[in-house]
């Protein structure tokens, strides 16, 4: 293969991984059923994206905050649901909670995929 063809083969896996990433793990509706039976609903954005509105009962745990304040969730038995005004900072926040060994993660991403929720 010519190097154009590397260049292009790396270029399309890394779009690839960027729209799954930002992919949501869960519909709005088993998400607000989750949250109904117990797992915490918790807002990745700013302080101040969260306090221009949120989802009913959502914590806000910045992502840049996220590895600091990771103790707010419980342990890593807790179930999370996360979400954001994409998807892209709850699809991290849903990787990192993985990768430090929380097994009960889904990302709801935009938080107009919440039932009801409108933009």
């Amino acid at each position: 293969m010519d190097t154009s063809t590397l260049v292009m083969i790396g270029a399309l896996v890394a779009i690839a991984f960027l729209v799954l990433s930002r992919r949501p793990s869960v519909s709005g509706p088993d998400a607000w059923q989750l949250v109904q039976n117990g797992a915490r609903l918790v807002d990745v954005r700013t302080r101040d994206e969260f306090a221009n509105g949120h989802l009913p009962g959502a914590l806000n745990l910045p992502l840049q905050e996220l590895s600091t304040r990771i103790a707010e969730l419980g342990g890593p038995d807790t179930q999370v649901v996360l979400y954001c005004a994409s998807g892209s900072r709850s699809g991290v926040a849903a990787r990192m909670l993985k990768s430090k060994g929380w097994k009960h993660v889904w990302n709801l991403g935009a938080s107009t995929r919440w039932p009801g929720k409108t933009a």
